[in-house]
């Protein structure tokens, strides 16, 4: 099957062709299975065809299949913002739904800047928020993103990600810093008064899998407080499970003002959405902003409606963090032999291993390495980080531990291997 007719924007982990999938596997038309600890990058969070989302699919199918939202009301658009509000804060009651997680994120900053009426947006150094323009402008995880686009739009500001491994200091002293840099920020480069949110990924995502120290968040939301900035959390690819609770910010224990969602929202339809308290919502003049599908494909909304019944009604959330603790404490086990591994982080199923090589400098090779093993043995993983260094794991919120350690076993064959081909990593 040639891709010649494709793109060649699109890069590609394989050239495998899938023909179905069930759960963590996908299978091609030659009945060979693959092991996809990718979840689409974060979307199938219920795993492949999970068969409750497939019926609300297939049942709605026949009766509606778009209901554009400005015209007529579909009912399950309701019936999702409902099931939204029982996981989101009592605050956050008002739901506005697109496409994908940039379309989301552009919602979010134009909500911001309407609500405030103010216009700059502080983002991380590390973060990705999407392609479009303005959320290429917020993306700083790799410059390939942003590559021959600029100029980009204009009133973003970078601030430093708490990244305790990249800088070598314990977690303390990486907050001290970063909250110095963005008070810093706040009197050199903008007002507070000027600031309309402060956005962030409470995990990064593209940036290299790591989460935000609990502490940290809880400063952001104090300053923001403090300053009547706005605080929104991109949940595009730590949202609905993933990282041991429904949203990750539910780890810090603190509320946000705008939730950006999608990925794991839909199960593989396309759906994001953004969710904010009515008062900021009833500032948001109507016309101002909109989408043609958003809030009107009825199979999205289904998908969506099936996904978060599957995700509290199955432990999902609880399995994601049961199982992510498995996978770290089997990843770490492996590290005390292969110190290549650098750093083992994490929370729930959204983990990163970090490969750096002796001086503690970013090595790329031995991870590209690594994961080529493991492709070749039909375990999908990816790679990710500012360096290309770091290998993420991404399965489905429905792996179960047999199927982890089998993922495991694999990674550490495909360790030895390189080790034996490159040099003895155990030295590293």
């Amino acid at each position: 099957m040639s891709i010649e007719l494709l793109t060649p924007v699109w890069s590609h982990l394989t050239e495998v062709h899938p023909s179905h999938g069930e759960g963590i596997y996908l299978y091609d038309e030659d009945g060979n299975r693959y092991t996809d600890f990718t979840s689409g990058i974060g979307v199938t969070n219920t795993g492949h065809c999970h068969p409750r989302i497939v019926k609300a699919i297939q049942e709605q199918v026949g009766k509606l299949i778009f209901g554009q939202v400005n015209i007529v009301i579909p009912p399950l658009v309701i019936e999702l913002a409902k099931k939204l509000n029982e996981v989101t804060p009592s605050a956050i009651n008002r739901f506005f739904f697109a496409n994908g997680g940039a379309e989301a994120v552009e919602a979010a900053v134009k909500l911001a800047r309407t609500a405030t009426g103010r216009k700059n947006i502080i983002v991380m150094q590390g973060s990705f928020h999407g392609r479009t323009h303005q959320a290429m402008a917020m993306t700083t995880s790799k410059y390939i993103y942003r590559y021959n686009y600029q100029p980009l739009p204009s009133g973003v500001l970078v601030t430093p990600f708490p990244y305790t491994y990249f800088y070598g200091w314990d977690e303390e002293q990486t907050i001290d810093f970063c909250l110095k840099q963005l008070d810093l920020l706040l009197q050199s480069q903008t007002s507070p008064a000027e600031v309309a949110a402060i956005v962030i990924e409470p995990v990064l995502g593209e940036g290299g899998y790591v989460p935000a120290p609990d502490g940290f968040l809880q400063a952001l939301r104090r300053i923001c407080d403090q300053h009547d900035i706005l605080l929104i959390l991109d949940e595009v690819q730590s949202g609905f499970g993933r990282t041991g609770k429904f949203f990750a910010y539910e780890h810090a224990g603190i509320e946000p003002d705008i939730i950006v969602m999608a990925k794991g929202l839909g199960s593989g339809v396309p759906i994001s959405g953004i969710a904010a308290p009515a008062e900021l919502m009833d500032k948001w003049k109507p016309g101002t902003h909109g989408g043609t599908y958003g809030g009107g494909s009825t199979l999205s909304l289904a998908g969506a409606c099936a996904t978060i019944d599957v995700i509290r009604e199955e432990g999902l959330v609880a399995n994601a963090a049961a199982m992510g603790d498995h996978l770290m404490g089997r990843l770490r086990a492996l590290q005390k032999e292969y110190p290549v591994m650098g750093d083992v982080r994490g929370r729930g199923l959204m983990v990163g291993v970090e490969f750096t090589d002796a001086h503690g400098e970013p090595d790329a090779t031995t991870a590209a390495a690594v994961l080529e093993y493991c492709v070749k043995h039909h375990l999908l993983l990816l790679t990710c980080g500012s360096y290309q260094n770091v290998i993420r794991w991404i399965p489905p919120l429905v792996v179960t531990q047999t199927q982890i350690d089998e993922a495991v076993d694999l990674f550490a064959a495909g360790l030895a291997a390189v080790a034996k081909r490159m040099g003895n990593m155990t030295l590293a």
